[in-house]
């Protein structure tokens, strides 16, 4: 299927939120995500599904001032 990801198209097989931070090897990451532009906390992933055509944006904190 195809979903935007971070902006850009993006093939991928996973089904879920969870699923696809393991597809892009990011499981372990500290990562703030967001579907439709609706926030996902990290224990919603796993229930959270991912579906054609879905914006997905994957976010990582940033340090410094």
């Amino acid at each position: 299927m195809t979903i935007k990801l971070n902006g850009e198209a993006r093939e991928v097989a996973a089904t879920t939120l969870a699923t696809l931070l393991v597809e892009l090897g990011l499981a372990d990451a500290v990562v703030a995500t967001a579907r439709n532009r609706d926030f996902v906390a990290k224990e919603d992933r796993p229930a959270t599904p991912v579906v054609d055509g879905d914006a997905i944006e994957i976010v990582a904190p940033m340090q410094g001032g």
